[in-house]
């Protein structure tokens, strides 16, 4: 194997991923999670460990970046918002997909278990790249639609850490590791920067990577995903990062350019279009299982916060999409011999369409037009000074 030319044939696509994103319009993830179905189903793509890698990395470094761009001060004025719209986007997808697969499509229980926590998740990962893109991240809906989304893949991850995971000491090693490094990390982080930062050698930037990667492998020697540490210590160091903007620009610029290209494109390899083929009215009836059961918990929610309904479907579609945690409870499940490769291919299936189809309609149809919060302060301070006269 030549490895200069797979990287340039996932380069490639990477590429051409982003070059249809600017003439179409479509988020750039999205594309890539297609361009990947064609690569893996037509184009004889395959992962290798470095690519592995390199994806896992990217998805880590995304979810971390997710949880650094969440406004501190709109998490506290607005937590019961972000709290309810995530505690029901978790739950009722769970409850809903686990009695279908259990009841009527007569899975296992493990099984069903396995298919309630993959399509119960809301995908930071597309919903931050779809935030960044389109600067939503600046509005204080962006903010609140981010942290629902944390509230809901927390509920995801300690279902199943409850239901599966191991707990001996490697639990609670990674239990204190987590809670240790969240608690220096958040004091020294600006002590650091002061001190190291600004350099040539990116030191800062080494400073987070080694932070993110010593948590992903505890979190693996427990039997748990690296992306949750990743989030927690974004919004850790939430605060921070809201003053340093130009230092999260270059984390952003670095993922966006190198890593989350591979995790995209590596989601799409999951696909099989034969076996979509043969499942695909239970793939479309626990699509639709899935998506509904995010609307019934979210959408009433955002009329009783009063949004606009414009907004309030816009919050409703991004909150039912799905990748990072459903593509990882579903590898656990095949991984741990839970579900079988049908139903894993069902599931990872399920979880794609779900982070393309909702995402997609948002976009086109209900994205909000962007006005940043320091734009509206702008406007109102103007509006506020008496006009200048003429003398």
């Amino acid at each position: 194997m030549n490895t200069w030319l797979v990287a340039s044939a996932w380069v490639g696509l990477a590429l051409a991923a982003g070059m249809i994103s600017v003439r179409t319009g479509i988020s750039v993830a999205m594309v890539e999670i297609m361009v990947g179905v064609i690569g893996g189903n037509f184009l004889g793509l395959a992962v290798n460990e470095w690519v592995n890698f390199l994806a896992g990395l990217g998805a880590i470094i995304l979810t971390f970046l997710a949880g650094a761009e969440v406004d501190p001060a709109v998490l506290k004025n607005k937590f019961k918002e972000s709290a309810s719209m995530g505690l029901v986007s978790f739950l009722f997808p769970f409850l809903a997909t686990f009695a279908y697969t259990y009841y009527v499509a007569g899975w296992s229980l493990q099984a069903a278990q396995i298919a309630g926590i993959a399509l119960s998740t809301t995908s930071v990962a597309i919903v931050y790249a779809v935030m960044v893109e389109t600067r939503l991240n600046e509005t204080q809906l962006g903010q609140i639609i981010l942290a629902a989304c944390f509230i809901t893949d927390l509920g995801t991850v300690l279902a199943l850490g409850v239901l599966f995971a191991n707990y001996d000491y490697w639990m609670l090693i990674f239990i204190g590791a987590t809670v240790i490094v969240l608690f220096l990390m958040y004091k020294i982080t600006p002590w650091f920067q002061h001190r190291f930062g600004a350099r040539v050698g990116q030191i800062e930037v080494k400073y987070v990577l080694f932070a993110l990667l010593l948590l992903g492998g505890l979190a693996g020697k427990a039997n748990s995903e690296a992306v949750l540490p990743a989030y927690l210590l974004g919004l850790a160091l939430a605060g921070f990062f809201q003053q340093e903007k130009e230092l999260l620009q270059r984390i952003r610029a670095a993922a966006f350019a190198f890593l989350t290209p591979f995790y995209f494109l590596k989601a799409g390899l999951f696909v099989s279009l034969p076996a979509v083929g043969a499942a695909l009215g239970l793939i479309l009836i626990l699509l639709l299982v899935k998506v509904a059961a995010k609307f019934v918990g979210v959408w009433p929610l955002t009329w009783l916060f009063r949004y606009s309904p414009k907004d309030g479907m816009y919050t409703t579609l991004l909150m039912s999409t799905g990748l990072t945690f459903g593509t990882i409870s579903s590898l656990f499940g095949l991984s741990h011999n839970l579900i079988n490769q049908q139903q894993y291919t069902i599931l990872v299936t399920v979880v794609i369409a779900s982070g393309v189809i909702p995402t997609i309609i948002a976009q086109t149809f209900f994205r909000p037009q962007v006005v940043p919060e320091a734009m509206k302060e702008a406007v109102s301070i103007r509006k506020t000074q008496p006009a200048a006269t003429e003398e």
